[in-house]
C-alpha cells in the first residue's frame, strides 16, 4: 500500500470516527463534550507513561517469578476499595489493574475490587490497594471524577 493511499484511508476513518462520535457522545457520556477539557486531555496523557512503566516493572517481576528456580510465588486474593465515584473511572483502574501482570481484577462491588494477585505482599486492604493501584487512581480520578 503506497503512502498516498493509506493517508486518503486513514483521513477518511478519522473523519467517519468524529462524525460517529458527535452523534453518539450525548448516548455514551454523561458529561457530554466536558470530558474534553485540556485539563482532563492532560491527565490522561500524563496517565500513558505512568501506566506503561507500572506495566514494565510488573512484566519484569513477573519474568523473574516465572525464571527463578524455586518460582517465588505466593498467590491469593484481596480485596482492595477506590475512592473512583465515576463508573468509567472505575472500569479503567480495574483494566489498567488487569492489564498490568501478575494482577487480575476478579470483580468489582461497590468501591470494592478483589483483585488475584501473584504474589500477596499484604492482606491489609490499604497496603495491597497501594502496592495494586500505584499511582493509577490519582490519574484517574483527574480524568473521570
Amino acid at each position: 500500500m503506497d503512502s498516498q493511499h493509506f493517508l486518503q484511508e486513514f483521513s477518511v476513518g478519522i473523519i467517519f470516527a468524529l462524525i460517529a462520535s458527535g452523534f453518539s457522545y450525548t448516548h455514551l457520556s454523561t458529561r457530554g463534550l466536558r470530558n474534553l477539557s485540556p485539563r482532563r486531555i492532560g491527565w490522561a496523557i500524563a496517565y500513558v507513561p505512568v501506566f506503561l512503566w507500572a506495566m514494565i516493572k510488573a512484566n519484569l517481576d513477573v519474568a523473574y517469578r516465572v525464571l527463578h528456580p524455586k518460582r517465588p510465588i505466593k498467590p491469593g486474593i484481596v480485596r482492595i476499595r477506590t475512592h473512583l465515584k465515576n463508573p468509567v473511572g472505575k472500569l479503567a483502574l480495574a483494566n489498567s489493574i488487569t492489564l498490568t501482570p501478575g494482577t487480575m481484577t476478579m470483580q468489582i462491588v461497590d468501591d470494592k475490587y478483589y483483585i488475584h494477585w501473584i504474589y500477596v505482599r499484604s492482606e491489609d486492604e490499604e497496603e495491597a490497594g497501594k502496592d495494586i493501584k500505584g499511582s493509577f487512581e490519582k490519574y484517574l480520578k483527574e480524568v473521570f471524577d
